[in-house]
């Protein structure tokens, strides 16, 4: 290569070259870095280095960047922006190295400038899209989060004489789970009741959720019996959601509670859903036996299963999802209730409250941190002890 043409492409490479002594001052520019600034090369000669940045720009590079070329002897990638001489900001990607004399000591600076408007644009770009997607985000958790209630009792009213209690775990903030559950009145003796969990998660499985809400409030004041609750439950959403119903099936428990002379007559209906726990005032805790039901809209034909239990005073019923017992321990693939430890929990905190044993629940689920990958919902209902009857209580964990 002849010396012309190493001129040539020092002076018109693609990248701006400056040559400048150890205090900054500039000997020679090339012709690609004066073009970009508007200048003629002659005219930069002597001058400053850093009078070419922006104030903060300068600020930047005698604190930080020229110090730092002059320890280590280079400086990679840098961007900074240069003032044209017409006031124009350029965004420049800066490279240096310091050149050693003949004794070995620095003599000069060497500096290459690249374009940096298309990086600058990007990054620009990117911070931007950065931001839509956060504000897209918290889009999405106000979304969930609203419709999340809005399958959820805003309040328990329950019945004189009967403590109820409420949680739902949310283990995304930004999904919406299937668990649903409510409490409410059906004549002046008697209420109705129920929870359960559609498979699935997002919008689908919340239009279910509402849809099956609704379904069974509407199917409670028209049916006492609750297996036949359950039956109209399953008609409905056939009616409504055809062959689409099997993706969306749920399991539920539906019951009636009726008041009596000294506590409440429970009369409970399964479609597939895990049983419930009964705390007994005299401290044993054991499941309610209603296995058998089958999942709602599972199968055409489902068989429900039904059973009558007495709650008395100082007795507490807890329903649950299977959120809480399919939690992972952190040990191995060991889920929490794989050896029972769902029913010796319930033994160690009877006799309790509806809103004592929802309340340890909630720690329980706390402890367990990320290892509850799906919502739970628990919904406790309690008579209390003969001392207390009478009161009512809503859940302090809510």
């Amino acid at each position: 290569m002849t010396d012309a043409a190493v001129e040539d492409f020092w002076d018109n490479g693609p990248c701006g070259h400056l040559i400048a002594r150890l205090d900054g001052r500039i000997v020679r520019v090339n012709a690609t870095l004066a073009r970009w600034l508007n200048y003629d090369g002659k005219a930069l000669q002597g001058r400053l280095f850093s009078e070419l940045f922006t104030p903060a720009g300068r600020i930047h590079y005698d604190t930080h960047f020229g110090p730092l070329l002059h320890t280590s002897g280079e400086l990679r990638g840098v961007t900074l922006d240069l003032v044209a001489a017409d006031g124009a900001r350029l965004p420049m990607f800066l490279t240096a190295n310091v050149k050693s004399g003949p004794d070995g000591g620095p003599e000069s600076l060497r500096i290459t400038a690249l374009d940096a408007s298309d990086r600058r644009a990007y990054e620009r770009e990117l911070l931007e899209e950065r931001q839509r997607a956060a504000a897209e985000h918290g889009r999405v958790r106000e979304l969930a989060e609203t419709l999340r209630r809005s399958l959820l009792p805003p309040v328990l009213v329950p019945p004189a004489g009967l403590d109820a209690a409420d949680y739902y775990y949310t283990a995304s903030v930004d999904d919406v789970g299937g668990d649903f559950y409510d409490l409410f009145p059906l004549s002046r003796t008697r209420w109705g009741f129920f929870l359960g969990d559609v498979v699935g998660k997002g919008v689908e499985a919340a239009v279910v959720t509402g849809l099956t809400r609704y379904a069974l409030r509407a199917a409670a004041v028209s049916n006492e019996d609750p297996v036949q609750v359950l039956h109209n439950l399953h008609s409905v959403l056939r009616q409504k959601l055809g062959a689409a119903l099997h993706d969306r099936f749920s399991t539920v428990i539906y019951g009636n509670l009726t008041k009596g002379d000294n506590g409440f007559d429970v009369e409970l209906a399964s479609g597939g859903h895990l049983p419930p726990l009964r705390l007994h005032a005299d401290g044993r805790a054991d499941y309610v036996d209603i296995v058998g039901g089958q999942p709602v809209g599972l199968i055409a034909e489902p068989h429900f299963v039904c059973t009558r239990i007495r709650l008395a005073p100082g007795d507490t019923l807890v329903l649950y999802t299977d959120g809480l017992t399919e939690a992972s321990t952190g040990v191995g693939h060991e889920r929490y209730d794989d050896q029972g430890a769902l029913l010796a929990f319930a033994k160690s905190h009877a006799p309790t409250t509806a809103s004592g044993i929802v309340s340890a629940v909630h720690a329980l689920l706390d402890g367990l941190g990320t290892g509850v990958q799906d919502d739970v919902a628990v919904l406790a209902l309690g008579v209390p002890a003969a001392h207390n009857s009478g009161i009512r209580s809503s859940n302090p964990a809510n």
